[in-house]
């Protein structure tokens, strides 16, 4: 069982740039594929980004294309989510999610998930 635990979300004013982290404690993640997803209110669940396993590939959604960049700390078994240039739109709770070997593009899916960070952006 794969746990994962996000952190590094908070209110930062439009422009601003936030980075989440995701790590499982305990576990090697570079088997894995891990995405990040979001969720405002009233809205689905969303792919953000992906990391394919070992860093292989990485995807975004076109709303976050050169704004957001995941990347991975294998030794710390982390991966992070920098995101730039951040936009009122961007609010939501974010969510990471891992797989085994490659990305999913439907989130039903991943089969382990963290309890999610939310992040905020609003002047």
């Amino acid at each position: 069982q794969v746990q994962l635990v996000e952190s590094g979300g908070g209110l930062v004013q439009p422009g601003g740039s936030l980075r989440l982290s995701c790590v499982a404690p305990g576990f090697t993640l570079d088997a894995y594929a891990i995405g990040w997803f979001r969720q405002a209110p009233g809205k689905e669940r969303e792919g953000v980004a992906c990391s394919s396993r070992r860093d292989r590939s990485a995807s975004y959604a076109n709303s976050v294309k050169g704004r957001f960049t995941i990347f991975r700390d294998n030794a710390k078994s982390t991966v992070y989510l920098q995101m730039n240039s951040l936009k009122p739109e961007d609010a939501a709770v974010y969510y990471c999610a891992a797989v085994w070997g490659l990305c999913r593009t439907v989130v039903a899916e991943y089969p382990y998930w963290g309890q999610g960070t939310q992040v905020t952006v609003s002047s």
